[in-house]
């Protein structure tokens, strides 16, 4: 039977609300940092799929969190597409050769990188309590295309913002490339075992309407279509980054099973102007979090009482920052469990 965080996903409204958090698998965990000490660098984890269980499951036991979000990162897409990826410390990742200089065709697709990655959804699936949900996860295209032109990640996506201008026909390929793989990447995470999937587009908030419109609904809306077709069972979770207004628009386009909101969203407001009867998530400000001062309960509960009529999974507005005390998170999942609609 599903539990409470895919019944919720899937459309019940209960009494109660799962919880989980973004980057609740990470480096605000002292038995994460032990084990990152012990094995080496963030790749290497993430390809060793029974480190990369262990660090998946972590803070299920310290936190009973109803959902478990796998270890990796939404690099290894572009990684199986042939790019180099490396992760330097005190800068982030980096892709090469760049595509604002490369061609597409020059890649050689290496799609057995992928393989690891199915092996720890296969470990986390056997480890999890039959009431707990597994949730894979994929960077939606636009936002993997940003690393991909640029070789790197940046405030404003300026040069593949540019790039889409210049020469959309060649943005095109990149973004229809990239929708193949994540969908089959998708569908190897279910196979594996997981029950949904969350499609992170954190750069959506870098684009003009029109240009939102065609890097971000079509993608996305493609690989839900085609997941659904493979993948029926599989609940689908978007979530772009600073869309703002445009949220609206991306449910109803993309087919989503349930959208994720930023912190930037008034919840009032998403409550009332996203379609009727829509799963959603979120949206409390990490910040708060690691604050974690009177407000943090205060604002727990404006989300939750928001959202007190439409199915609602709490979360935050994006991933948890690496400083986040651990009693603040403890506090935090004693507001949502003691809360009841």
């Amino acid at each position: 039977m599903p539990g409470l965080l895919l019944d919720t996903l899937r459309g019940t409204n209960g009494s109660r609300r799962p919880l989980w958090l973004m980057r609740q698998a990470g480096r605000y965990l002292p038995e994460y940092r032990e084990l990152r000490a012990e094995k080496g660098g963030f790749l290497a984890l993430v390809y060793d799929p029974a480190a990369a269980a262990e660090i998946t499951l972590q803070p299920l036991r310290r936190f009973g969190f109803d959902g478990a979000i796998l270890f990796s990162d939404i690099l290894i897409v572009p990684y199986a597409m042939g790019q180099k990826l490396e992760f330097l410390i005190g800068e982030g990742p980096r892709m090469s050769p760049r595509l604002v200089d490369t061609a597409l065709n020059a890649l050689t697709a290496v799609p057995e990188r992928l393989d690891p990655i199915y092996r720890t959804v296969a470990l986390v699936h056997a480890a999890l309590a039959p009431d707990q949900t597994l949730l894979g996860f994929a960077g939606s295209p636009w936002t993997i295309a940003t690393y991909m032109v640029a070789g790197e990640g940046s405030r404003d996506q300026h040069e593949t913002r540019a790039y889409a201008y210049r020469d959309p026909q060649a943005l095109q390929a990149i973004i229809d490339a990239i929708v193949a793989v994540t969908v089959d990447y998708l569908e190897g995470q279910a196979k594996a075992g997981a029950e949904a999937v969350q499609l992170f587009d954190s750069w959506a908030g870098s684009l003009a309407p029109a240009e939102f419109e065609r890097w971000v609904i079509a993608p996305n809306a493609a690989i839900v279509s085609q997941l659904r077709a493979r993948c029926p069972d599989l609940t689908v979770i978007g979530f772009p980054k600073g869309a703002g207004e445009k949220l609206p628009a991306y449910a109803r386009e993309t087919g989503v099973d349930a959208l994720g909101l930023d912190e930037t969203i008034d919840p009032l407001w998403a409550a009332r102007e996203l379609p009727e009867g829509l799963p959603v998530q979120g949206n409390l400000d990490p910040l708060l979090l690691l604050a974690g001062s009177d407000e943090l309960e205060r604002q727990a509960l404006r989300v939750l009482d928001a959202f007190r009529d439409r199915p609602h999974v709490f979360n935050l507005g994006h991933g948890i920052g690496q400083f986040t005390p651990i009693e603040h998170v403890e506090r935090l999942v004693k507001v949502v469990r003691e809360w009841e609609r």
